[in-house]
């Protein structure tokens, strides 16, 4: 499995290097109702084909599988559905698959109208170790010819999968569900300057978590956040690599740790990721559009425990960071002519970041019209001053490059944060 990801890497980097459209972004963001909508809740089973001696299952957190058909012998047709819409073009999928004997299975994967496939498979015989699915057991039908976005996805795509009594998991991404997520802060909080607690519920009634870096006394504070939305795992790899530099015994960490606290939010949407949503929470709602009116729980739980810092410390949030994921690399800034808390921070970060990383050129896209806030990055800036800004991963980004993104976008930004204060 090495060796397959070992190539998925290397198509990645040869398909970038020969890119000649650079990825613009995305359009400005549309303000939409934050009310709670209907969703429909997947049904949780297992798809067994007696004749094949194959079984499916979604019932696990993080699963996508909305039905499943056998059209022929060793051939299955998949439907993938949101979880209500409109949405964003992100169809998740995960399952699993076995048979009591060794053998070859054409799956494919098919999407409701106006929906393409946009991850690439990964695969897993334990559903903590992951690597994409071989190159030549994976065919796309109907592609597009653009660069980015939905104009260059596949309508459907048939994977050819080797199952046996093992279980094989398969999934758009590398499955991080709220287990996932709470056990990597429980390894995290075992540290001694690092804490973890409750600061509200979701929807329907998951922890909301926050990690204490630092003294919670401290005046000097930072915010992170990732994974408002369910699929956008490329952003929480970046996220982890970018917490565990700064929890981490480097001298630069501990001199940080002294001056400055942060304050992480690693799930905001454990609902969407553990009911494998395209995009929403329970609520229907894409969270990332309720910074402004607070309707849903997550990001209410987030804003009160932002405002209850500020009051008990008398303090200042210096800088906000939200992870994302998208389809190439980009950061999204609050133009630098708009005046923080730590003025000049993000474009000297950025600038920090591509001498760290050689050969490396951020694609950057600032925005100067922050109200309504609606999305997080403006409600740190707006509301609290604090520098910020939305770090999107692609999601087909090397996962070796990410971690390196991650550990030197923290250490660049300690080193300029205790070099202003």
């Amino acid at each position: 499995m090495k060796s397959l990801l070992y190539v998925f890497v290397l198509l990645h980097v040869i398909c970038t290097s020969a890119q000649t459209e650079k990825f613009k972004g995305q359009a400005p963001i549309t303000i939409v109702p934050t009310t709670a909508k209907p969703i429909q809740k997947q049904w949780k089973g297992l798809y067994k084909f007696d004749s094949e001696k194959v079984v499916f299952s979604n019932d696990f957190e993080g699963a996508r599988l909305n039905g499943i058909v056998q059209d022929s012998i060793g051939h299955f047709t998949a439907l993938i559905t949101s979880e209500n819409t409109p949405i964003n073009p992100s169809p998740w999928y995960a399952f699993k698959v076995w048979s009591p004997e060794s053998r070859s299975i054409f799956v494919t994967l098919t999407y409701q109208e106006g929906a393409k496939h946009r991850y690439y498979p990964k695969l897993s015989t334990d559903g903590l170790q992951w690597s994409p699915l071989d190159t030549v057991a994976y065919t796309e039908y109907e592609k597009g010819e653009e660069a980015f976005g939905s104009g260059s996805l596949a309508k459907k795509v048939r994977l050819n999968l080797t199952v046996g009594p093992d279980i094989l998991w398969i999934a758009g991404q590398e499955l991080q569900s709220s287990t996932h997520v709470f056990n990597w802060m429980k390894k995290q909080s075992s540290k001694k300057y690092v804490q973890q607690r409750p600061i509200g519920k979701s929807r329907e009634g998951r922890p909301m978590k926050v990690l204490t870096i630092g003294d919670e006394r401290s005046k000097n504070m930072l915010m992170v956040i990732s994974r408002q939305h369910p699929p956008e795992v490329t952003g929480y790899l970046a996220m982890k690599a970018f917490v565990e530099t700064i929890t981490g015994d480097s001298k630069l960490a501990r001199r940080f740790r002294k001056k400055f606290t942060t304050y992480v939010v690693p799930l905001m949407n454990p609902d969407g990721v553990d009911n494998g949503h395209w995009r929403h929470n329970t609520g229907g709602t894409d969270l990332n559009r309720d910074w402004a009116n607070f309707n849903q729980p997550e990001t209410k739980a987030v804003q009160q425990f932002m405002e209850e810092r500020v009051k008990q410390t008398q303090g200042k949030f210096y800088f906000g960071i939200d992870f994302h994921s998208t389809w190439d690399d980009i950061y999204y800034t609050v133009d630098p002519k708009l005046k923080g808390n730590m003025p000049g921070l993000v474009p000297d970060w950025l600038a920090a970041l591509k001498v760290a990383l050689d050969g490396y050129d951020p694609n950057i896209k600032p925005n100067d019209k922050l109200e309504p806030t609606a999305v997080s990055r403006n409600h740190f800036f707006v509301h609290y001053g604090a520098e910020a800004l939305v770090f999107e991963i692609g999601d087909n980004t090397p996962r070796a490059f990410i971690q390196r993104k991650g550990r030197a976008g923290a250490n660049a930004l300690m080193q300029l944060m205790l070099d202003r204060l």
